[in-house]
């Protein structure tokens, strides 16, 4: 198999398959592009999602924090806690774990989460160390969002802009490789979109407001992100790739590097369904967050369409494979 996330006719099959439901007090299980699971705790749901990171190689405990925070959002409650393993191949320096370990502890502060625990190895298991994060928030039991519960007639809405995540990593580890190609200030200004990778507030705002699905645009970009929602909601969806914003630091960087930024990873942006799509984006605008419609979730559960006016086309949404940032890592 490829590098990143194991494709989903894979994870269909061998993974989830092999699953049993077992406990009535599980209120939301595992699926393809289900982000969390709930636990029904009487008045309140137990909101919980794991996920590593091993994709970068600076800032990864910065990104730890965001990335598993992210998806407690996206079921559009606060994350509370935190529980962090951390391994480490043979020979890191004392110095090396401080300092991710103050990104940890910095960044969580910052989002109002404690770090409530986990395990700390050195191992040679790993040739570079690899952090992973399981993140814990509540919500009403009956308030619960998930990846699923996109309607036709719905807004797709996405903030920020696409390939954030993707353009900071690039940026802060292969500066090398694009440093020819941006001025110094668009470089500066590419790597801090790491400043930008939480999606935490639009979480929320977009969960009290009443959002029907969201999901935390990760591996896959925007493009897999859309298809792992039309295909949880059991729903069709078609996307204005005209639509879709994208940075021009961020396009400047996948045109020289030769990458798809509709499959580049892109935490910092969440995708939202939501009958009253324009009015959401009101609300996200009033609280400085851009926020943008780029399609439609449909009936026909077979139709996940991209297409552009501009280009004077109509696609076929495939199903999210590796990564783009795989191809430069």
């Amino acid at each position: 198999m490829e590098a990143g996330k194991v494709p989903n006719e894979v994870l269909d099959k061998i993974v989830l398959s092999k699953l049993n439901k077992i406990r009535k007090d599980i209120i939301l299980r595992p699926g393809i592009g289900e982000d969390c699971t709930a636990i029904d705790f009487g008045d309140y749901a137990c909101i919980l999602s794991t996920d590593p990171i091993t994709g970068a190689a600076n800032d990864i405990g910065q990104l730890s924090v965001h990335i598993s925070c992210n998806d407690i959002a996206s079921c559009g409650v606060p994350p509370l806690g935190l529980m962090v393993t951390i391994l480490c191949p043979v020979g890191t320096s004392e110095a090396e774990l401080e300092k991710v370990m103050d990104q940890i502890s910095e960044t969580a502060a910052g989002l109002n989460v404690e770090i409530i625990g986990g395990h700390t190895e050195v191992t040679s298991a790993v040739n570079k160390i690899v952090i992973s994060s399981t993140c814990i928030g509540k919500a009403p039991k009956n308030r619960v969002v998930s990846s699923r519960g996109a309607k036709p007639g719905d807004s797709v809405i996405i903030t920020k802009s696409a390939g954030l995540e993707g353009t900071a990593i690039i940026a802060n580890d292969l500066e090398h490789r694009i440093s020819d190609k941006l001025s110094g200030e668009q470089l500066e200004r590419a790597k801090g979109f790491m400043a930008s990778i939480s999606v935490v507030n639009e979480g929320v705002i977009a969960g009290e407001f009443g959002a029907t699905a969201m999901h935390d645009i990760t591996e896959g970009g925007v493009l897999g992100a859309a298809w792992e929602v039309a295909e949880a909601s059991g729903t069709g969806i078609i996307i204005d790739k005209d639509k879709i914003p994208v940075d021009e630091v961020t396009a400047l960087i996948c045109e020289s590097l030769d990458l798809d930024v509709l499959k580049l990873i892109s935490s910092g942006c969440m995708l939202i369904t939501c009958k009253q799509g324009e009015e959401l984006c009101r609300t996200l605008e009033n609280n400085n967050i851009k926020a943008t419609i780029i399609g439609s979730i449909t009936a026909d559960k077979n139709e996940k369409i991209l297409i552009s006016k501009k280009e004077g086309s109509l696609k076929v949404i495939e199903p999210p494979g590796a990564d783009e940032l795989y191809k430069v890592i």
